[in-house]
Formats: structure tokens, C-alpha cells, sequence
């Protein structure tokens, strides 16, 4: 078998009947799939000679495999003798790989019989693990006990809780002394499939883009984002720490930006439910940088070893990076500058055009509306206060609102109040809040009416790139700034603390430009 690059791109293929099997083979093929998983347990077939010709049509080199212990075989009558009997036609016709359960593997009659009878096929032993957090010894027993059966690769599929039950498996790919894959089912264990080659899986597992998998990655964005064959042992891994974290368009953004560079890394998405216990487990140097999002913010500031003032004055850190001398985490705040100076840029436009010129911030002296009193609104009312703005800030809950009105001498007022909150003209609204954001691009904070009392309206949400809100400000007469603008900006802040070095400005804002 001769590939074109060092990591192999799978996806598995679950169909009822042999045309779409061979159809989704060849969409696999034209997405940029290395090789297919014919999952022959999930076909509806009467006689086995429909899978040998599936198998002879294959337009793609492939792993064939038979669940004994699916949803689909349940009611197959003699499960594992029709599992034998695929086994072994698969085996008769030389595929590529052969992948049987380790519950077949173990019988030493069947397994010593596919081993004598191949010629070219590679045996895949595989074992569905569930039950709880796996540790690296349960992991280290059983792989033993499958490599006694004599497979050439070992896969393993778990099931994980938590993106932290992921560690003893990253430590199984390092020092397994057989080829390895592993599949960590669900959105949680997506990185086991991203991080994979980096540390030594045997093949990478991804989804069509028509039929998407949890915990899979598509074949595209294997292919075209992540880039994965140029992962090594010493790339180092950089992610968006949040929750929920499908939103985030970090990796169309840092990674291209990493190979325009030189710079040996990948930015991944981390869906996050613990941040300390996060920080707690994954404390390796390979883990170099991390962005942080919703709702991680301002506990970030406690994971920390250190923090910049201006992050700790806000109290809320949107970076953060390991130190290499000492493993130290440092944590930044990037989103401050990036809105408020993004904020300024457009009113300075819009002054421009009027024919005023001044050197002080635009934002001084005026009402400065925040919605939303978590990480992002802290930036904003810190950032808005440093520059002479009054702050007023609204939360649905006023507790929180009080305490961040405290924090930077603004005033706080009950979310009730902001429909109907017009104490002059021109004002600055900034939302802060997910209101907006998809999959509920339809919802807004403030109706259009109510918009007629600000000067310029500024939403953090940037999926969709024209919310509701900067759709109906816009209509209104109102400048807008859009949260892609704040997304570049401070992307470009951290990107320079990632690398220690210059940011590619210019590539990074064409590439989000032409992304969102």
C-alpha cells in the first residue's frame, strides 16, 4: 500500500446497501480520504457474495470490519459465525485490513486460522472500552492482552466524560510498542483524533461532510485546516478552552497562520467542562498556549501562576501561556484592546468624515452600555473606563452587573431597565452577552427602537458576522463594529504570545475576511 503522506485519514462508512456504501466511498475519495471502514454490520444483505463484490468494487483501500455487539447485528441470528464468515471473505480477497473484535481475536482456533490464511491483509484487533474515566493501567493491561493475539494494529474505541479522561491515552500512544488507534466517541474526545499523530496514532479518523460525527473531525478540515501530516513529536498543541466550543473559528485562523510562519504547532478546539481540573491534568510542556472563552473567563485568573495587571485588574483572562523554562502558567487579557481600540478606529472614521479631528479617545465623555457582566463585558467596562467613558452596565443578573459597576465606578441598572434606558443621544451600546449568536442568530438584546439612542453599536458575537443587532443598528443609522473585527484583533495579540514573536497581520485579517 503506498500512500501520499505519513498519517492516514479513515472514515468509516455505516450503510444499508452496497450503492451507497460504494457512493459514500467515492465522496470519501473525492474529500481527500486516504482509506474507507466498510462497517459490513450495518448492510442489509441476503447472501455473503453481495460483500465480496462490495469489497471487489472498493475504490478505496479499506478496513473491513463486523461488530459482534451492535445495534445493527442484534438480530442477526448467529452473529458470530456471519462475523467469521465476513472475516474471512475479506481476508480471501486480500483487503487491506481485517478488523475483528478482540472477543473473535481471543479465540486462539479462529485467529490462528485468519493469521495462517492471509497474505497481504494487516489484522486490526479491536475493543470497545466504557465504564467510567479510563485509567493507564487498565489501558496498558488490556493492549497487552490484545497483543498477544498477534494483531498488527490494536484500536481501541471509549467512551469519555470529561476532554481530561483523554490523558492516559496520550500516554498509550506515546509507548505502545504495536501501531495504535484510538477513537474517544463523542464531542469531548475530539482531540484524541487531532492530537493523534502527534503523539504516534497509527491512522486518524474523519467524517464526510454531509454525515457528521461526534468526536470526528470532517475529511476536509483534516485536509485543509488542521493539515495533520505535518504533526510531529515536537509540535506543540495551542487550543480554544470553552464551552460549547463548535462555534469557534480559532483554527481556521491560528493554524494556517502557524505553517505561514514556520511555527511547529496546531490550534485545536478543547471542549472544556472543568478548567481547573483541565489545568491539573494536562501539565506537560507540549501544551503550550490556550485560549480561553465562554464561561472559563474569569476562573482562568485563578489557574494561573501569574497575570498580567491588566488582566488582573479585570479580572478576567482570555490567554493563557506555559512559560517553557518553568511550566508556569501566565495569563493575558487580549480582548481589552482589541474591542475598545476596534470601537475607537470606527468612530474616528466616522469623525473623519464629518471633518473633526482630536486627539483624545472618542469614547470619552460618553454613555458606554455593556450587556453582559462576564469575560467579555469586563474587558469592555475596563477598557471603556480607562477611557473616560461613564459606564453603565446591564446583566440579567443585577448582582453580577452591581459588582463589575463597582469595579470600574459605573453604574449598574436591572436588565428590565435597558428596552427604555435613553439618557441622551449618540451613545455606545457593546454586547457582550451570547445573545445572537447561532444557533439563535434570531434573538437580539435590544429591539430596533430602542436602538435609535446609540451612536454606535458594537456586538462581540461573531457567528453569525452580521447579527441581528448590527443588522438592525445599521438600519437605523447607527456605525456598527462586528465582533470579527474584535476577533482578529485580539487573535492577533495572542497569536504573538503563542509564538513569541510577530503576528502575520496581514494574512491572518485576509484569511478571516474571507472565512466569515
Amino acid at each position: 500500500m503506498a500512500f501520499t503522506n505519513n498519517i492516514l485519514v479513515c472514515t468509516p462508512l455505516e450503510c444499508e446497501t452496497e450503492e451507497e456504501m460504494v457512493g459514500s466511498m467515492e465522496i470519501a475519495k473525492a474529500e481527500g480520504a486516504d482509506l474507507v471502514e466498510l462497517c459490513v454490520d450495518s448492510m442489509s444483505f441476503s447472501h455473503i457474495s453481495e460483500v465480496k463484490k462490495l469489497i471487489q468494487r472498493r475504490t478505496l483501500p479499506a478496513i473491513v470490519s463486523y461488530r459482534l455487539k451492535s445495534s445493527r447485528t442484534s438480530g442477526k441470528g448467529d452473529n458470530k459465525f456471519l462475523c467469521l464468515q465476513v472475516l474471512r471473505l475479506a481476508l480471501e480477497v486480500d483487503v487491506e485490513f481485517v478488523e475483528m473484535d478482540y472477543e473473535v481475536a481471543s479465540d486462539i482456533t479462529g485467529m490462528a486460522e485468519c493469521l495462517y490464511g492471509r497474505v497481504n491483509s494487516r489484522i486490526i484487533v479491536s475493543s470497545y472500552v466504557n465504564g467510567g474515566k479510563p485509567s493507564t493501567e487498565k489501558l496498558g493491561h488490556l493492549i497487552a492482552c490484545m497483543q498477544s493475539t498477534g494483531a498488527d494494529v490494536i484500536k481501541l474505541v471509549i467512551d469519555v466524560d470529561y476532554i481530561t479522561d483523554l490523558a492516559p491515552v496520550f500516554q498509550m500512544l506515546t509507548h505502545c510498542q504495536v501501531p495504535l488507534i484510538v477513537i474517544a466517541a463523542g464531542s469531548r474526545g475530539l482531540i484524541s483524533q487531532l492530537l493523534g499523530p502527534k503523539f504516534g496514532g497509527f491512522l486518524v479518523y474523519g467524517s464526510l461532510e454531509c454525515k457528521s460525527i461526534p468526536g470526528l473531525p470532517t475529511i476536509l478540515s483534516i485536509k485543509h485546516i488542521y493539515k495533520l501530516e505535518h504533526l510531529n513529536a515536537d509540535t506543540k498543541v495551542f487550543g480554544l478552552i470553552s464551552n460549547p466550543v463548535g462555534h469557534s473559528k480559532g483554527p481556521i485562523l491560528h493554524n494556517p497562520a502557524f505553517r505561514h510562519t514556520g511555527y511547529n504547532g496546531i490550534y485545536v478546539p478543547m471542549l472544556v467542562d472543568d478548567i481547573k481540573d483541565f489545568f491539573q491534568t494536562y501539565t506537560g510542556t507540549d501544551f503550550a498556549g490556550f485560549s480561553v472563552g465562554i464561561p472559563h473567563k474569569e476562573a482562568a485568573v485563578r489557574c494561573c501562576d501569574e497575570v498580567h495587571p491588566l488582566a488582573k485588574s479585570i479580572g478576567a483572562v482570555n490567554t493563557i501561556v506555559r512559560r517553557p523554562i518553568d511550566g508556569k502558567l501566565i495569563g493575558y487579557n487580549t480582548d481589552c484592546e482589541a474591542s475598545i481600540t476596534a470601537i475607537e478606529d470606527a468612530l474616528r472614521d466616522r469623525r473623519f468624515l464629518n471633518g473633526e479631528a482630536s486627539n483624545t479617545s472618542p469614547i470619552a465623555g460618553k454613555t458606554f452600555v455593556v450587556v453582559g457582566a462576564g469575560g467579555a463585558g469586563r474587558a469592555l467596562a475596563f477598557g471603556a473606563k480607562s477611557r473616560g467613558a461613564r459606564v453603565v452596565i446591564f446583566n440579567r443578573n443585577y448582582e453580577r452587573a452591581k459588582a463589575l459597576a463597582d469595579a470600574v465606578s459605573g453604574e449598574a441598572l436591572p436588565y428590565e431597565c435597558l428596552e427604555r434606558f435613553s439618557p441622551e443621544k449618540d451613545m455606545i451600546l457593546a454586547n457582550a452577552s451570547a445573545i445572537g449568536m447561532e444557533p439563535n442568530s434570531d434573538q437580539t438584546p435590544v429591539s430596533k427602537d430602542a436602538l435609535r439612542a446609540y451612536g454606535l453599536v458594537f456586538d462581540a458575537v461573531y457567528t453569525p458576522r452580521n447579527t441581528r443587532l448590527l443588522q438592525e443598528a445599521a438600519e437605523i443609522g447607527a456605525t456598527v463594529v462586528s465582533g470579527v473585527e474584535m476577533f482578529i484583533r485580539q487573535a492577533l495579540g495572542q497569536f504573538r504570545l503563542f509564538t513569541g514573536g510577530l503576528a502575520p497581520e496581514d494574512f491572518m485579517r485576509k484569511l478571516v475576511l474571507e472565512q466569515f
